[in-house]
């Protein structure tokens, strides 16, 4: 297996399996009335943040590395102050996974070096990847703060193993 081969199947797997199942793991374990809290007027709800993976994955890689047609209206991921249920905000989620699942499963090495315009920027199919597997990263992790702030201990996704971190979060993961 050579190395753009490599990156696109680990890319594939941390949006698709990993990220997802935390994810899914961790809304799951939020109380309802915390999906629209925020800390503070300069901070995001977990339903704002589900709102942004959402139109991220779809503007970065359904549209703009896929080709699907479609507009964001990104001011709006953030000024939500209420909106729907968790279960709505992850079924969409979801849905953008599977898409990013079917697109990557498309692609050959060789797409990864070629050219796409996203948010006004030229960039390579490799760099739209690299972006949203560490930006999903990055809100998964604040998700996950905001779940353990209101559900202290309701998730937990690995566990120490005479020193070493067994993943216990693969025990949930489920199909697609």
């Amino acid at each position: 297996m050579n190395t753009a081969s490599i990156f696109l199947s680990k890319s594939r797997y941390f949006l698709t399996v990993e990220y997802r199942t935390k994810i899914r793991a961790a809304v799951e374990s939020l109380p309802p009335d915390a999906l629209w809290w925020r800390a503070n007027e300069q901070s995001n709800s977990v339903g704002n943040l589900l709102l942004h993976l959402n139109g991220n994955i779809r503007q970065w890689i359904v549209r703009g590395v896929g080709g699907a047609p479609g507009s964001r209206d990104r001011a709006a991921e953030f000024a939500a102050k209420d909106g729907p249920a968790a279960s709505v905000l992850m079924a969409d989620l979801e849905n953008a996974l599977s898409e990013i699942d079917r697109i990557f499963g498309a692609l050959t090495p060789a797409d990864l070096l070629e050219l796409r315009t996203i948010q006004g920027r030229e960039l390579t199919v490799l760099e739209a990847i690299y972006h949203v597997v560490e930006h999903f990263s990055l809100h998964l992790g604040q998700i996950v703060l905001i779940v353990k702030l209101h559900a202290p201990g309701a998730i937990e996704f690995y566990e120490d193993a005479g020193g070493l971190a067994r993943e216990v979060w693969k025990e949930r993961i489920r199909p697609s």
